[in-house]
């Protein structure tokens, strides 16, 4: 028997009688259960050779499901990946009243005409970046929203700084208390607001409460990502008044409603761009399908610098790896530049070319903690405050390693796959974040890699490839 009880402080608590509690607003118990053991086991020295098919942004995923609740029509939205991230924010979005239709694995149907608390506040939502989204949605909406400090990967401090001076020029009232962000306002007025650094998730949060201000709101400094004219679109679809997204300057005519509509997310950019590196790493020949080749260009112009080639058409991108790789210089940048959330991919890649390579991380300041891991595994590699300097080696060796998170991890597999013997990741619900049936995608593309949850299962897998 099922029954609702309210917690003490915030969110409703699902109880079944006789039996465990689980958390309404995460679903934790059944998002963390099973996945302690969860490894991938890979067996390296595979070329990968094929096409695959890359999902739906993560990024813009989880702006748009936010900005969906900001309508009371129902709204339809495809090519939604299915990832972790995506689910808890789902929970999270049917905890306060949300009504969420899967109609199949990625698309589905949402109605937020019958919304009942305003306050997000679980351990489980505070693991994803994206769930200050909701802040700017539902301040946008009700004028009021009290959401968990945010977590996601622990790659370096991202400080929420500069949301909180959006909100306060368009005349809200911010704090922070007990662990969450509180932002209420009488009324949302437009302003200038000028971001003291380029902020995608700033960017984001300020355009979606500015959508439905009173006047015009011009954001200066925006950051400029696929993903953020991915979210000015899918508002403009539903009724918001913004030009400008994918330049440095947005402009915002407030509207008083927004109406439903039908949406399809952008491809994941950084999905595609790792699989290209696994393509180099593994000296394969690899087809990216269902992609945007102008939101890959950074990429594939390093892909070409290193001695790969690159070929483009309308939706599909190729990279073939048939010489050995060579160095290059590297310096993370907001888009249009090198993306950081590819960083980790081109070190594994420089690690096995010939030469010194230099990779420098602007963005975030702990994002080098992987080399750890791939230096176990035979890379060269030097670090210096933000700068990794990398001698490239002949070759990777298996080793049991441990994902430190979301894009260090998806690296590490690739280092795997271009490894002699076999390699074990650890702590693979930080990939699973993000990349949709990864492994199942490798395996398509002939690699030796699998998830076990057992040492049975490990030492099975073992037999199986020798």
């Amino acid at each position: 028997m099922l029954k609702l009880c309210r917690n003490r402080r915030h969110g409703w608590i699902l109880n079944r009688s006789g039996s465990r509690a689980v958390c309404a607003v995460s679903g934790q118990e059944s998002l963390n259960r099973g996945y302690a053991m969860e490894q991938y086991a890979i067996k390296g020295g595979n070329p990968l050779v094929g096409e695959v098919e890359i999902g739906g942004a993560k990024n813009a995923a989880l702006a748009i499901l936010a900005a969906a609740t900001m309508t009371d029509e129902t709204v339809l939205i495809e090519n939604l990946p299915d990832v972790r991230d995506t689910k808890v924010l789902i929970q999270a979005m049917e905890s306060i009243g949300v009504i969420v239709n899967r109609i199949d694995r990625h698309t589905v149907k949402i109605n937020a005409s019958h919304i009942h608390d305003l306050t997000i506040e679980d351990d489980y939502i505070k693991k994803i970046r994206a769930s200050y989204y909701l802040l700017g949605a539902l301040l946008g909406k009700y004028r009021k929203a009290e959401v968990s400090l945010p977590g996601g990967c622990n790659i370096g401090l991202r400080p929420i700084d500069q949301h909180i001076k959006g909100f306060r020029a368009l005349g809200a009232n911010v704090r922070i208390e007990h662990g969450l962000i509180i932002t209420e306002a009488e009324e949302l007025r437009g302003n200038h607001i000028y971001l003291d650094v380029v902020s995608v998730g700033a960017t984001i949060n300020v355009m979606m409460a500015a959508a439905m201000a009173t006047g015009k709101t011009t954001i200066e400094n925006a950051a400029k990502e696929p993903h953020v004219v991915d979210l000015a679109n899918f508002l403009n679809s539903m009724g918001a008044d913004i030009k400008g997204a994918g330049t440095d300057v947005i402009r915002i005519k407030g509207v008083a409603k927004l109406h439903g509509s039908e949406y399809t997310i952008i491809p994941d950019q950084i999905e595609a761009g790792t699989f290209m590196f696994a393509a180099a790493v593994t000296k394969g020949d690899v087809t990216v399908k269902n992609v945007i080749p102008k939101h890959l260009e950074s990429i594939s112009a390093k892909l070409l610098e290193i001695g790969c080639e690159v070929e483009e058409s309308d939706d599909a991108v190729r990279v073939v790896a048939a010489k050995p790789l060579g160095h290059t210089h590297v310096k993370t940048l907001p888009y249009p530049g090198f993306p950081t959330d590819m960083q980790p991919q081109i070190v594994v890649a420089l690690g096995l070319s010939t030469g010194t390579s230099i990779v420098t991380e602007s963005i975030f300041e702990n994002r080098f903690k992987y080399v750890d891991e791939l230096t176990r595994m035979g890379a060269n590699i030097k670090v210096e405050g933000n700068t990794a300097i990398i001698d490239g080696a002949e070759r990777y060796t298996g080793a049991s390693i441990t994902a430190p998170d979301l894009r260090a991890g998806a690296a590490l597999v690739i280092a795997g796959l271009a490894a002699e013997g076999v390699s074990v990741v650890d702590d693979i619900k930080f990939i699973e974040r993000g990349y949709e049936d990864f492994h199942i995608k490798l395996q398509s593309l002939g690699a030796q890699i699998d998830k076990v949850n057992t040492e049975r299962e490990l030492q099975k897998f073992k037999l199986k490839v020798g």
